[in-house]
């Protein structure tokens, strides 16, 4: 262990994973911020830090088992017709793709045409749902990461450490991030459309269609800058009307 702390490699694996969790974590947040959108105000910050708590106890979890998840990659059965192999790492990408799907449209559809006020049982929701849900939402998009780290570093302490480290990290920016999204509407049914987005990646990724990540983070970085400046015109606009005096010409020599 001391001959770890003092290895640059090591530290360097560290940040690198770190900042992987971090990058890869985004769309988890965003999620994690409209379920927990749905609790009473004073209870939003308790379940987003217990639903982020238990999640990291569940990668370290699957770290732990790094020999099943690398199993995870080998080919169950083939999809007749396709001739495409399917793994257990692929159904896990497919069913949480069609989840993210699922309970993205449900939320749009419910915000368009859903009942107003708290008499919609949908709008409703216990905390141990929510809890439960951030802990399978962060398993599916904790896969792909948990398998990168095993690619790339040799030691688990250091894949332990990067792990414990991203979820503080994610508890620390998750709740001005939900603020921020439960404050403005467009913001939110934007994350919606991005984790629509990122169900259709998820089940592509399941196929073996692999999808430029970059690709799409750039395409969610300017749609979220184009809604800032909506945004900031907006607020603009809200502002009460300054009447100016009108240019008189014999009196402004």
């Amino acid at each position: 262990m001391l001959e770890l702390l003092s290895d640059p490699q090591a530290w360097i694996a560290f940040a690198t994973l770190t900042a992987l969790e971090l990058v890869l974590g985004i769309d988890n947040i965003v999620f994690i911020s409209i379920l927990v959108d749905k609790l009473p105000p004073e209870r939003r910050e308790f379940a987003r830090r217990v639903g982020l708590f238990m999640a990291m106890f569940m990668r370290l979890g699957l770290l732990l088992v790094l020999a099943w998840i690398i199993g995870l990659t080998a080919p169950l059965f083939t999809v007749p017709g396709w001739g495409e192999e399917i793994s257990g790492r692929d159904l896990i990408l497919i069913g949480g793709g069609l989840f993210l799907i699922w309970k993205s449209t449900g939320e749009i559809h419910q915000s368009l045409e859903g009942e107003e006020g708290h008499a919609s049982s949908a709008v409703k929701a216990t905390m141990a749902a929510v809890i439960l849900q951030i802990m399978v939402v962060d398993m599916v998009f904790s896969l792909d990461s948990i398998i990168t780290a095993v690619g790339m570093v040799d030691e688990l302490a250091v894949m332990m450490a990067a792990v414990i480290a991203s979820v503080g990290l994610m508890m620390l920016f998750a709740g001005a991030i939900g603020r921020f999204v439960s404050e403005h509407p467009t913001v939110k049914m934007l994350a919606l459309s991005f984790l629509v987005v990122v169900g259709v990646v998820l089940i592509a990724e399941g196929f073996d269609h692999h999808v430029p990540k970059g690709y799409v983070y750039f395409a969610m970085a300017f749609s979220v800058a184009v809604e800032m400046l909506n945004i900031r015109v907006r607020k603009r606009a809200a502002r009460p009307v300054h009447l100016r005096r009108e240019y008189d010409g014999e009196h402004g020599a």
